[in-house]
């Protein structure tokens, strides 16, 4: 994997191993019931909230990012108000920076009023944007004013039609190329120095170009002038529909393609499953290593 770096909170950090991004969802309804924490109601003998605890497991499990959701945007799901999208987010983000004043919080949003308070008044460190943009105008320049690393996300359309949007006349990889590729010269326009692109596997693609992406990975990576890549497969349908699975069945799957996109070059790996994802991350260091030492 190449070398990268970001500018989190004023201090320039350099990368040379892919990172895991841990999942912290504070919603009741997203696709993989694992990823949700879920704060009414739920304790532990302790009185620390379930949301507390789940981003004390994915601290414990080794993640350098958590990203937080407080808003579902599977594909078909409903979206909720910005003011709900908000508690959900500080919820998370409180709990997270409670925990550790180090690790990186990205925060899950397309709207550029929640990630304004995620910076300015709860404590995230970059935002991660699955519309690029596109769903809420005033975000890359939002972005640009916090001065924060900025994860763009390909797709089309809205989690209710982007199943219907999935036509790429000139092949998934070079479609996806070329829109995301638009989506980053406009934020680089308007000021946002720290871009990282994410192909947006699940969104706006059928399953079989979900694998045609992942196997033009790397050709994708060349095309977006290998911007450090964000990849985010974990327990998506992509896995587990062509296996009769369910997303609770989906682990092996899931950690197969994570290897596949390390070894093409992906900066970040978006997961459920921050142990697991580590371990493989280190394994394929190590064949790295040994590779390096033999030639």
């Amino acid at each position: 994997m190449k070398q990268f770096s970001l500018n989190i909170r004023g201090s320039l950090r350099e990368f040379s191993r892919p990172l895991v991004m841990g999942i912290l969802n504070v919603t009741p309804d997203s696709f993989y019931s694992g990823s949700r924490a879920l704060e009414s109601g739920s304790a532990s003998p302790c009185g620390v909230s379930a949301v507390e605890e789940m981003a004390a497991r994915l601290l414990a499990e080794g993640a350098d990012i958590i990203d937080v959701g407080g808003c579902s945007t599977r594909p078909g799901s409903a979206s909720v108000g910005e003011e709900e999208e908000s508690r959900r987010v500080r919820l998370g983000v409180e709990a997270v920076r409670r925990l550790s004043s180090q690790v990186m919080v990205s925060v899950d949003t397309f709207r550029s009023g929640v990630a304004r308070r995620s910076v300015l008044e709860w404590g995230a460190d970059m935002i991660n944007d699955i519309s690029a943009g596109l769903m809420d105008r005033e975000m890359i320049v939002s972005v640009a004013d916090l001065k924060v690393p900025y994860i763009m996300m390909h797709t089309r359309g809205t989690p209710d039609t982007m199943g219907s949007l999935t036509d790429y006349p000139l092949g998934v990889v070079a479609g996806v190329a070329s829109e995301l590729r638009q989506r980053v010269v406009e934020a680089t326009m308007a000021g946002v120095a720290d871009i990282i692109v994410d192909p947006g596997f699940g969104f706006a693609k059928t399953v079989s170009q979900n694998y045609e992406l992942m196997a033009g990975l790397d050709e994708l990576d060349a095309l977006l002038d290998h911007k450090p890549m964000l990849v985010g497969i974990s327990r998506k349908s992509m896995v587990y529909k062509p296996l009769g699975l369910t997303p609770a069945d989906s682990l092996p799957g899931t950690m197969a393609l994570d290897t596949v996109a390390i070894h093409k070059g992906a900066a970040v790996l978006r997961v459920h499953d921050v142990a697991a994802c580590r371990q493989a991350v280190d394994v394929m260091e190590l064949l790295m290593e040994n590779k390096t030492s033999r030639s």
